[in-house]
């Protein structure tokens, strides 16, 4: 259901509109990216900010431990040497364009922990917008989330599926002492990048995924899942189920090829 302290417009709903662990961190990142491109997406008649709001420096529901001393690196005065090494993970060139923003280790670190929690990684990431709109048809006398609602991911799903898993766990060894840094500065106390990498995966695969027609109902001016296993599942959750099966599936199949190959600590089941 929506999130009262975040409403969502009156036509889509926010509940259906919308070493180890190196080779992830990069990969997680941009499945943050394909994320919140699906939250984005799926919202009529709303334009997005001309500036990403400043990320936030404390977890959800953590108190922020007391911020360690960091290596003087200014995380966004790397930004052009996160670019170069980023553009080996995959020729495509829609990559280069995700790549164009500010502040890029802290945005993906970010994404991360926020996937790890369930929550959102849209204030992080709020600058990807497919194009099109949010659509419904009639199937047999129900309402269902229309398949060309779907087909708008097919780019982002295109890029996380191209990514090559050689590059980046070369990228992630470049960059680890960055993300590292990101990381401390959100992090909940004792916990470490790759135990959140670890978590955010999990949390992923775990989405159902649904062949057919993904039936939705009216809620007032509002939609939800029909489906209990949908409506109940996380904002996160929900971001990969919006892109549709195909591209969901392409999604999963990546993490579970990088996953297979990784010896990432256990999360307990949340």
């Amino acid at each position: 259901m929506n999130d009262p302290t975040n409403p969502t417009p009156a036509e889509v709903p926010e509940s259906a509109q919308s070493s180890k662990g190196k080779t992830l961190a990069v990969v997680l990142g941009l499945v943050g990216l394909a994320l919140v491109a699906s939250y984005f997406g799926l919202r009529r008649q709303e334009s997005l900010p001309a500036e990403v709001p400043e990320i936030p420096m404390e977890p959800a529901g953590e108190t922020a431990a007391a911020p360690p001393t960091m290596p003087e690196t200014s995380l966004p005065e790397r930004d052009a040497e996160v670019r170069s090494l980023a553009s080996q993970l995959s020729p495509d060139p829609e990559l280069a364009r995700w790549m164009g923003e500010k502040d890029l280790v802290r945005r993906f670190t970010a994404a991360v922990n926020n996937i790890a929690e369930g929550s959102s990684p849209r204030t992080v990431l709020g600058f990807l917008a497919p194009t099109g709109a949010f659509q419904v048809t009639q199937v047999d006398g129900t309402t269902v989330i229309d398949p060309a609602s779907y087909a708008r991911y097919d780019t982002v799903a295109r890029v996380i599926g191209s990514i090559d898993t050689q590059s980046a766990a070369s990228v992630y060894r470049e960059l680890k002492p960055l993300i590292d840094q990101a990381h401390a500065e959100i992090a909940p106390p004792g916990q470490t990048f790759s135990s959140a990498l670890s978590a955010a995966i999990q949390h992923l695969l775990k989405v159902p995924v649904q062949e057919g027609p993904v039936e939705v109902v009216s809620e007032g001016a509002l939609y939800a899942y029909a489906a209990p296993e949908f409506e109940d599942l996380s904002p996160a959750q929900k971001h990969l189920l919006r892109m549709g099966p195909q591209n969901m599936q392409l999604i999963q199949a990546k993490l579970r090829e990088l996953k297979s190959s990784l010896g990432l600590p256990p999360v307990a089941d949340r």
